[in-house]
């Protein structure tokens, strides 16, 4: 029975992807041309519409927090705890006037037509255990965000697959700081319902996705860079545990 369901799980997201299929001519022209502008805005155009009907699919119960956080235009670099796959794809869904490309790990790269627009809307995948090449990862990305695209890490390097949360890796960081933007850091909750809590695909989950002040990183001392790394730590956590004890509702 498990099998049949993720069967059809994936067929809907496979679907989904498959049907914004006719962006990537207007995506891949918009890049041979250098017009990042067009570039970004026919991304924001395939993800709104796969995050959406991935949601549509999984009936999914998407609660925004804070969205007057979410910043109108870019590049940032949103950091957030990862909890599921789903989370991706929640990004697609929450985020819709701003564009978002991930930092995924290169197993998620070779997956059939998952893998392949991850990379088309500006996503890099990182080689774990390899400090060369992630290296090379974070310069590829420093290069996107100059360019003027934004990019999502998430700097436990795996999934909890549950509501607790790993450690953040300070390495992650270097993204943001490096090429100087804010750092919008983001905390979801429930995205594990959707396949973790019980390795089948299951419909009908509850996601929480908070969304906190952006930080900036220009113009930050020695001691502000070193301490980065725990304080947004610190600020997604505690959007957990506030979301945990119930302290946020339904928004309408």
């Amino acid at each position: 029975m498990k099998l049949i369901d993720n069967i059809a799980g994936f067929n809907a997201i496979a679907g989904a992807v498959l049907s914004v299929g006719r962006y990537r001519k207007t995506i891949d022209a918009a890049k041979a041309a250098g017009d990042f502008d067009r570039e970004r805005e026919e991304i924001i155009k395939a993800t709104n519409e796969w995050g959406s009907k991935v949601v549509k699919y999984f009936e999914a119960d998407v609660n925004v927090i804070n969205p007057e956080n979410m910043p109108l235009s870019g590049p940032v670099v949103y950091i957030c705890n990862h909890q599921s796959y789903a989370d991706i794809l929640t990004f697609f869904y929450v985020i819709r006037n701003h564009q978002v490309s991930f930092i995924a790990k290169d197993a998620l790269g070779k997956i059939p037509v998952f893998g392949g627009w991850i990379l088309k809307t500006r996503g890099i995948c990182i080689h774990r255990g390899d400090a060369r090449a992630s290296l090379q990862t974070i310069n590829e990305g420093v290069g996107y965000l100059k360019q003027g695209f934004s990019l999502v890490i998430f700097p436990e390097g795996t999934r909890s697959r549950s509501s607790q949360m790993g450690e953040f890796k300070p390495g992650s960081f270097k993204l943001a700081t490096k090429a100087r933007v804010p750092i919008v850091p983001v905390t979801i909750d429930g995205g594990y319902k959707t396949f973790e809590e019980h390795g089948v695909m299951t419909k009908g989950a509850h996601i929480d996705f908070m969304v906190h002040p952006a930080i900036e990183t220009a113009g930050l001392s020695r001691q502000e860079l070193a301490e980065l790394p725990k304080k947004v730590e610190d600020i997604v956590r505690g959007g957990l545990e506030d979301i945990l004890a119930g302290k946020y509702s339904k928004t309408e």
